[in-house]
């Protein structure tokens, strides 16, 4: 009964790490759609589409195929009083909140969502499902990250329970639909990443199957092929991403850590570079790690004795939640 207890809690309090919220950036808070086709076009389907207003959409691109997480928020402020009934919106708002360590309004955020959602119960059970689970699944990740592991497992549990519990009615409706399939397969994946004896294969095959849009589902998969160390694969992966996103940071972030696993640390500078080409459009949390790993990846290069951890506090000390206009020198 014990195992049985803390597994799940396990599980939430591993989503809730900056490493897989990296991933629920591109899934658990990828959700979904609207109803008036004449706004925006569909992010997820290529037929039978829905829509989103075109804040939203315009925000949804901004963040997740141009990685430009500074005009993403001034968006959403627009879509919050043009676009209220949108839940996505509220989705996005909380992941942000997240990376700028906000944990209030990760929190508030996350319920706004599951509250958008459930008024969306009769006219379209298909989002909302999808998004009732994602604000149980903020409201969880807010519980644990505030209350820690041994206090706040109960309601974490609770909260996790009713994330699956509405991701599978959703799955029920539309079982073959590219944004059920891309939000279930990085649940499913990070389950099998995160637990022992667990095979990832079931959820990388969702994801190359059916979820949409493909950008995404085959940066789920480069992430689950990292963790697996299958690096080949996870490269292949990683490269279709980066063709139909070439100006998105975190695409080319995560071949350059690939790329430092396969042991080519020269084209891994190249992406390292690129993924910090830009770093004021970036949340100063992720730049300053980019910009460490970039300073390891160097540091082997040229055979240097840099101290990274220094050079990255320089940014970390830096005002304000957005990465610097110029970085520190490496030395």
């Amino acid at each position: 009964m014990i195992t049985e207890f803390l597994t799940p809690v396990r599980i939430m309090n591993a989503l809730t790490t900056q490493s897989c919220l990296k991933i629920a950036g591109s899934a658990v808070l990828a959700f979904s759609l609207c109803a008036n086709p004449l706004l925006a076009q569909d992010p997820f389907r290529t037929t039978n589409s829905q829509a989103i207003g075109d804040k939203t959409e315009a925000a949804f691109k901004s963040l997740f195929e141009e990685g430009d997480y500074k005009t993403a928020n001034s968006q959403l402020e627009q879509a919050l009083s043009s676009e209220p009934n949108e839940p996505l919106i509220y989705a996005m708002k909380a992941s942000l909140a997240y990376t700028e360590g906000d944990l209030e309004t990760l929190n508030s955020y996350g319920i706004k969502t599951r509250e958008v959602a459930e008024g969306l119960k009769v006219s379209n059970p298909l989002r909302s499902n999808l998004y009732v689970a994602v604000g149980h699944f903020l409201e969880g990740a807010y519980i644990l990250s505030k209350e820690g592991t041994v206090k706040g497992s109960p309601a974490a549990l609770t909260k996790l329970r009713q994330v699956f519990q509405h991701l599978d009615a959703a799955e029920k409706i539309a079982p073959q639909d590219p944004e059920v399939n891309l939000i279930k397969g990085y649940m499913d994946l990070m389950l099998a990443t995160t637990l022992p004896f667990s095979n990832p294969d079931d959820a990388i095959s969702r994801l190359e199957k059916y979820a949409g849009p493909r950008y995404l589902a085959d940066r789920g998969i480069a992430v689950g092929r990292r963790n697996m160390k299958q690096y080949d694969k996870a490269l292949e992966s990683v490269n279709r991403s980066v063709a139909e996103t070439p100006n998105n940071p975190e695409a080319h972030y995560l071949k350059a850590q690939i790329l430092v696993n396969l042991k080519n640390n020269k084209e891994a500078k190249q992406h390292f570079q690129t993924a910090l080409a830009k770093p004021e459009q970036l949340p100063k949390s992720l730049v300053q790690q980019i910009f460490y790993e970039h300073c390891k990846n160097e540091k082997r290069l040229e055979n240097k004795t840099w101290n990274c951890d220094a050079v990255r506090d320089k940014i970390r000390e830096g005002k304000g939640n957005w990465g610097p206009s110029e970085l520190p020198r490496l030395e």
